[in-house]
């Protein structure tokens, strides 16, 4: 199952498990429950104290494996093969449950350990989403550090039967104790304050007590990661106060365009770049979304839980979402048949028919990328032509269960009720309405900033709602720097946002140097 190489780079860090760990299997006579047996004996044949115990719980879910450590009679759950994305999740459970410490601050473990009832959480995923771990991980600290806790990952495509019934339409979708607790990205924090309304108090305390920063960056992208850098190195007080560190890159399947890099993957830029603002002495508050900016001593950041920060400058970097199409049904059945995500959610619509729609480069790759998923691929663009590079439309067209329709306005997407069913367009040549019948639709139309907080502040937008910057970074505000996707500057790509997280960061420096307001290091 694992190859010579993996085994050893797993014999490594396997050192650092300290006590018995029990793989529980539970299997049938399935090719899956032979990968994952095969899987937890490779798992086995590695440090001593890691067992396999087969034939487990007749009740279970097959194929499935518990991860559980005897010593703390703690259980972490996972139904399927967790290969894939989940590979690292499944890794994590073991070192966690062999007695290796997991990354958590006191005030986090102390809650999570002060959990006196019985949680039992389910997570879906599809083993392509670049979400999903993050989520499955976030719970799995959570069962490795309280008994009370258990967590299951349930690999959604393996497991149709379950979605079906539960009408899952989106990854992650986490259950606890039966109800609906959360979908789409989820962090632990976010969990804890759902969990323990308490901990939200405690948190706005914290962050009213911290003393003014140099720079603030809010926006935790890869904009934001290069400004917290640059300004830490400048020996400044900085911080990043972002809602999840990574911000869009996070969903990002494959990145091929930054430069020295030929090819990595959304979640593994983002863990490398958290890892380098680490080296620094930045702070980093995620799980927060500032609400607005006002001028006064210093800058005065209120976020939306009401906590107050203050900073001598700020960079903006928050980026950009993906844009609605904004017709009737979008929003009705978001997360139950509409979608952004292709990688995460095309799984849930396997030999089933779907639209997209746009024909820019990501309509035309979430195409290709569905069609090896689904019965049947429809894209609709709204212009004369598709606006993707050439060579993904000659990809496209090459592939028999994609049609391409050009020059169509769609109006509508139907439903039952509980899922999407139907999408109404419109050929705009000839006016005649089609109705296509679907269970899915995938919107890829571009991209909107995220600048809506900032709109009646002394911050200038553009008509599209991007900030308005000049060559150094500088907004309308004094003090207020921005960067990437949220502001004018054109071509909204990765490494672009990087160097203009610099600038900005620069510009900050050097409006600190010049003001009254420098700090002892900056002067």
């Amino acid at each position: 199952m694992l190859d010579a190489q993996i085994k050893s780079q797993l014999e490594e860090h396997f050192k650092q498990i300290t006590s018995p760990v029990e793989l529980k299997v539970a299997l049938d006579s399935s090719n899956k429950s032979n990968e994952l047996n095969s899987l937890a004996h490779d798992l086995a044949s590695l440090n001593a104290y890691i067992s396999v115990v087969e034939n487990y719980d007749m009740n279970a879910r097959r194929p499935s494996m518990v991860v559980s450590s005897t010593k703390n009679n703690t259980e972490l759950s996972f139904a399927g093969v967790p290969m894939g994305h989940e590979f690292t999740s499944l890794i994590l459970a073991l070192l966690h449950s062999g007695g290796h410490p997991s990354k958590l601050n006191d005030d986090e473990l102390e809650i999570i350990q002060s959990i006196n009832k019985a949680l039992n959480f389910e997570v879906y995923v599809s083993l392509s989403c670049q979400t999903c771990p993050q989520v499955v991980q976030a719970l799995n600290v959570l069962a490795a550090n309280n008994p009370n806790i258990k967590s299951t990952m349930i690999d959604g495509a393996l497991f149709q039967q379950e979605v079906a019934e539960r009408e899952i339409m989106a990854v992650p979708s986490v259950y606890l104790n039966g109800e609906l607790f959360s979908q789409g990205a989820v962090g632990l924090s976010d969990i804890l304050k759902k969990l323990d309304a308490n901990s939200i108090q405690r948190e706005v305390d914290k962050l009213n007590d911290k003393a003014p920063f140099d720079v603030l960056v809010i926006g935790g992208g890869p904009a934001g990661a290069s400004s917290a850098v640059y300004a830490a190195r400048k020996g400044l007080n900085t911080g990043v106060v972002a809602e999840r560190f990574g911000g869009q890159v996070a969903d990002t399947m494959s990145i091929e365009n930054f430069i020295s890099v030929k090819e990595t993957e959304g979640p593994k830029l983002v863990a490398q770049l958290e890892q380098h603002v680490k080296e620094y002495d930045v702070d980093i508050m995620t799980s927060n979304k500032v609400a607005s900016i006002t001028r006064n001593e210093y800058l005065d950041i209120e976020l939306e839980n009401g906590a107050k920060l203050k900073a001598k400058s700020i960079v903006i970097s928050t980026g950009a979402r993906w844009r609605n199409v904004n017709v009737p049904g979008e929003s009705e059945y978001k997360g139950r048949g509409v979608a952004y995500c292709p990688h995460c959610d095309g799984p849930l619509f396997k030999g089933k028919p779907v639209a997209v729609i746009g024909g820019g480069n990501s309509g035309i790759e979430a195409a290709i990328d569905l069609a090896n998923i689904v019965e049947h691929v429809t894209v609709l663009e709204f212009a004369n032509e598709l606006k993707a590079d050439q060579v993904l439309i000659d990809k496209a067209k090459s592939i028999s269960n994609i049609v391409i329709h050009t020059n169509v306005q769609t109006t509508e997407i139907t439903g039952d009720e509980k899922k999407v069913t139907g999408l109404k367009y419109v050929d705009r040549s000839s006016g005649q309405e089609q109705l296509l019948s679907i269970a899915g639709v995938f919107v890829q139309i571009g991209l909107v900033p995220n600048s809506e907080w900032l709109q009646g502040s002394d911050v200038d937008l553009n008509q599209f709602g991007e900030i308005e910057i000049d060559s150094k970074g500088s907004t309308s505000m004094q003090g207020v720097f921005a960067a990437g996707d949220v502001t004018t500057t054109p071509f909204k790509q990765i490494v672009i946002a990087m160097g203009s997280g610099a600038t900005a960061s620069l510009g900050a420096f050097e409006y600190l140097i010049r003001s009254d307001n420098s700090s002892s290091k900056a002067a």
